[in-house]
């Protein structure tokens, strides 16, 4: 089959979730003898490059503006699909859809996933929620197949739409051995299990300022505990930068920016915990990963977090609504490392088993063959 992959920013995948799926989901549907196209952006995606792993990446125009930007790179890349024979034209998120109508011009099959509840996000203003809003209805209604990655996303549309929506996690690679800390020795003084970890876009729905505020109250408990701060800004400048102003004169609060690749497998395998005190959340990745390195997670009791974890056997949960609950949790984990230990092992027994993304690959492909 021909298929194309239209709203992510674009591979190779550098930070947020989406474009990690379309990453995996690509190269290993190549590996099963599909013809893939990804859609990416040219301030992401450096303009040379045009094939990667058996990919072939498009770069079609957009407008760099945090409110354009995604809106405008979907109709160029949707436009330009029209006259490619595509067999299956697989949309990534709730914006990008508002578009998903125009390969059906050239009798394309329309498959979206929705990654979360984009509108719920604190970044955007009044005008982009309305928007995004109205392209739930986009993505339930023009695609001939509709995926959501967690059971509450599925309950939530099923219940307000009345209509069948499939149910596929993301999917996480299990790493094999445990890399030395060379690269975050030399560039952050870090020796392994000295230093909390955070990892993923820094939007104000992840509250990393709990996260900051909270370390700053339990850090003398553990004098040389760090905090790493792994990420950086997703058109969320004035946000990054208030963090970072909150935190300057602590010298053990460390922003890495958007890491990757070794730097990144070290930063996971030799953390002491995992925290994620989101307010809202599709199907974190960045979690599937912590646990798939044997880390102990502590992170909110919302739901997509209760799909994966079950609390206080692969992982811990405080109360959504209390940061007191979370400093409270957060003080009593760092005096037993004992069970962190466990509780990091039974969490990558867990996601090795129920998060495989062979099997992802497998159920999409099933989906695009029932279409053609």
């Amino acid at each position: 089959m021909k298929i194309a992959h239209i709203g992510q920013k674009g591979i190779p995948a550098t930070f947020g979730g989406v474009d990690f799926h379309v990453e995996e989901l690509s190269k290993r549907l190549v590996e099963r003898g599909h013809k893939i196209d990804v859609y990416v952006r040219n301030w992401h995606t450096d303009r040379k490059l045009r094939e990667y792993r058996g990919i072939k990446l498009i770069h079609t125009s957009t407008i760099r503006t945090k409110h354009l930007d995604a809106f405008m790179h979907s109709l160029t890349s949707s436009l330009h699909s029209v006259s490619q024979d595509y067999d299956i034209v697989h949309y990534h998120g709730l914006g990008a859809t508002v578009f998903c109508g125009l390969p059906k011009i050239s009798r394309s099959k329309v498959v979206a996933t929705i990654h979360g509840l984009d509108w719920q996000r604190g970044k955007w203003g009044s005008f982009a929620k309305v928007f995004l809003k109205f392209t739930e209805r986009t993505a339930t209604y023009i695609p001939d197949k509709t995926i959501v990655v967690s059971m509450s996303q599925k309950k939530y549309f099923e219940s307000k739409y009345k209509k069948e929506f499939i149910y596929i996690p993301n999917g996480v690679n299990i790493p094999q051995g445990k890399p030395v800390s060379e690269i975050i020795k030399e560039k952050y003084d870090l020796n392994g299990e000295d230093y909390l970890l955070w990892m993923g876009r820094l939007t104000p729905e992840k509250r990393v300022d709990w996260l900051i505020k909270a370390f700053k109250e339990i850090k003398d408990r553990v004098p040389n505990l760090k905090l790493v701060i792994a990420g950086g800004t997703s058109a969320t400048d004035g946000y990054v930068k208030t963090l970072k102003e909150f935190t300057q004169d602590n010298e053990r609060i460390i922003f890495t920016g958007y890491v990757a690749g070794q730097e990144k497998e070290e930063l996971f395998s030799n953390a002491l915990l995992f925290t994620l005190p989101s307010y809202l959340e599709g199907l974190p990745i960045a979690l599937l990963e912590a646990m798939s390195h044997r880390l102990a997670c502590l992170v909110s009791d919302i739901e997509p977090h209760r799909e994966i974890i079950s609390g206080g056997v692969d992982g811990l949960f405080f109360q959504s609504n209390s940061f007191s609950d979370f400093v409270k949790k957060l003080g009593r984990l760092l005096e037993n490392p004992e069970r962190l230990r466990n509780i990091g092992e039974n969490a990558r027994r867990k996601v090795k088993k129920e998060y495989n993304w062979d099997e992802v690959v497998r159920k999409t492909e099933e989906i695009y063959q029932e279409l053609i």
